[in-house]
């Protein structure tokens, strides 16, 4: 049972759903689609993980992401800088980068959070949590025909989000600490699991057929 209750600052999470939904204007503006693509990709980019949390596995009503205007409000500026600076991004990318790590871990476990508390077990409330927290960028890379960013190789980041819902999970359940103290304990772990991932690029590695945990297992047995 959950102690106490984890609630997302609203000024973060307007703010992380701002920045989350400039990164699927930039991928409309890439692809040369009009505004009405722009404004999809910057609204599945920003919202869809919390979506797909309610409305698919949930279904507890309807979501405080429709229901609050502010979240739609949001995409709006999002669109335009996604369109008037789309070009000098890369002068944003750290500020990006440092809000995307700390959003990683919060809505991983605002996600399990919510599963826990709806009555689901550890296991399918962090399965929720990770895509509470990815699937806005999954749906992205769905709606323009990319393979999605986090089935690739490449560095660390659904991984980071499935460690801060594992953190929640564990501080919650098994050391029966409060949810803002596992909230915390999640975030500073996810954050500082990112920003290591970005600073010596740690990456995954491709899976090739026969080949489990780096052994050929397609090679004839020794002697």
């Amino acid at each position: 049972m959950l102690r106490g209750q984890f609630e997302l600052p609203i000024l973060f999470d307007l703010g992380a759903t701002f920045l989350f939904a400039v990164t699927g204007a930039l991928a409309g503006v890439k692809r040369g689609y009009d505004i009405v693509g722009v404004l999809a990709l910057a609204l599945v980019t920003g919202l869809g993980g919390g979506l797909i949390r309610d409305g698919l596995f949930l279904q507890g009503g309807i979501t405080p992401l429709l229901t609050n205007p502010a979240y739609i409000q949001v995409l709006v500026p999002a669109v335009i800088v996604g369109v008037l600076f789309g070009s000098r991004v890369h002068h944003f990318s750290r500020v990006i980068a440092i809000v995307e790590a700390l959003g990683l871990g919060a809505y991983a476990a605002f996600g399990v959070q919510k599963s826990l508390l709806a009555g689901l077990p550890g296991a399918a409330a962090i399965f929720i949590g990770v895509i509470n927290a990815v699937g806005g960028g999954i749906l992205r890379d769905l709606l323009t025909s990319e393979q999605p960013q986090v089935f690739k190789p490449g560095q660390f980041y659904l991984l980071t989000a499935f460690a801060g819902a594992v953190t929640f999970v564990f501080c919650t359940i098994s050391l029966e600490l409060s949810a803002n103290a596992s909230a915390i304990a999640a975030v500073a772990l996810t954050f500082v699991f990112r920003v290591l991932t970005i600073a010596f690029n740690w990456r995954t590695a491709p899976m090739s057929s026969g080949r489990v945990f780096g052994r050929d297992d397609t090679s004839p047995p020794p002697g």
